[in-house]
């Protein structure tokens, strides 16, 4: 996994929040980025990788890894930034728990409402 720096005069610190690497790091050819969203208490901060591999909606690169970004803010289940978006966490969480828990198909009664993951 690559890490990236920021220069400060003579040292080197951890870039700031919301920091995209699309170019040196990736792949020129790929619709691919790398974004830190966390912050690191100790050490250096581990980006996430994206590649996007199919956009319907067209968006510009700079408008996706904006919106990557922001979902990154909406996990309520914990009160600060989260590495991935919000919506892949939450899928995460659901396929554990039908995995590991229900042994049986989903009540129809839920398909339509919000709970608790």
């Amino acid at each position: 996994m690559p890490r990236f720096f920021m220069e400060m005069g003579h040292t080197l610190q951890n870039p700031p929040l919301g920091t995209v690497v699309d170019s040196e790091a990736t792949r020129p050819e790929w619709y691919d980025f790398y974004l830190v969203s966390q912050t690191a208490c100790r050490g250096t901060v581990n980006p996430t990788y994206y590649n996007v591999i199919y956009d319907d909606n067209g968006l510009k690169p700079d408008h996706m890894q904006r919106l990557t970004f922001k979902l990154c803010h909406l996990y309520y289940n914990w009160p600060g930034l989260i590495s991935i978006p919000a919506p892949c966490q939450y899928a995460h969480k659901l396929t554990f728990l039908v995995a590991q828990s229900i042994h049986k198909e989903p009540s129809l009664e839920l398909a339509n409402s919000l709970f608790y993951l």
